[in-house]
């Protein structure tokens, strides 16, 4: 792997409803920026010719069209919330491509609670028509490689809940926590990309704010840092002219290069 280059295309950049919001008319959902238009928040990782997905949003379908994805070799899964998995049965194209059975990867909670949402995946009693052929793994905080990459799991706040983000090489992708232990903090050192969850200015239980994801910024000190999870509070363009020029609101659609000089 070593030298091999990763790119991440974010698949998703907003909240758990998305933006435009069902029923809202604030300026972000009526926005004609392209970028005020965020999906369930998700990325995929392509390096040496494979994909890895983190999460599986209600989206996945349009966006793996949008994004022209070819392939999915693993999936990493951040926790078990509905904007995060329940796009999991849309993964059956990629199986029909590919042959052969897709890894999944998440804590014990996470599979656990994804093997029965979705009972019918795993259960042969269920199996009447054409269902993802999947492999569970649970993770127990160690590295996982894949393909020659370690992609490490770093533990998060989630108001009282735990989830998980995680490092893979010189980038690291932490989406929904509210605050990010000690203990995490040291394995995020070095770093060329982040991202960090940035829900909104005003405070909220489960989920970190632009103030709060700026001081994370000035510890860990990364090259770049794109925040994501972004709800309707936040206008793209008029967000950006307030952060320092390092750091910038992903958008569904971007593409980038780790290690990239751009």
């Amino acid at each position: 792997m070593a030298g091999e280059p990763i790119s991440i295309t974010v698949l998703g950049s907003g909240t758990s409803v998305g933006v435009p919001t069902i029923g809202c008319h604030c300026a972000v959902c009526t926005s004609s920026d392209p970028r005020d238009n965020r999906l369930r928040p998700s990325i995929l990782i392509k390096y040496g010719g494979h994909g890895v997905l983190i999460d599986t949003t209600p989206d996945l379908r349009q966006q793996a069209l949008r994004a022209r994805i070819e392939r999915v070799d693993a999936i990493l899964f951040t926790h078990s919330h509905a904007d995060h998995i329940m796009g999991l049965d849309d993964v059956r194209p990629f199986n029909f491509r590919q042959g052969g059975e897709i890894p999944i990867y998440g804590s014990a909670e996470t599979i656990a609670n994804i093997r029965h949402c979705f009972r019918y995946i795993f259960d042969s009693r269920y199996a009447e028509s054409a269902v993802p052929r999947l492999v569970t793994n649970a993770f127990d905080g160690g590295p996982i490689n894949l393909f020659g990459l370690d992609f490490t799991p770093i533990r998060l706040c989630h108001g009282k809940g735990t989830v998980y983000g995680f490092r893979f090489g010189s980038a690291a992708y932490l989406t929904d926590h509210s605050d990010i232990p000690p203990e995490s903090m040291e394995l995020l050192s070095g770093l060329d990309v982040l991202f960090l969850d940035a829900l909104r200015h005003r405070p909220h239980p489960t989920h970190s704010t632009v103030e709060h994801s700026l001081q994370s910024v000035e510890k860990l000190a990364p090259r770049r840092t794109f925040f994501t999870h972004i709800c309707h509070d936040l206008p793209h363009a008029l967000t950006e002219d307030t952060l320092p020029a390092h750091v910038r609101l992903a958008y569904d659609g971007l593409d980038i290069l780790v290690g990239d000089a751009a």
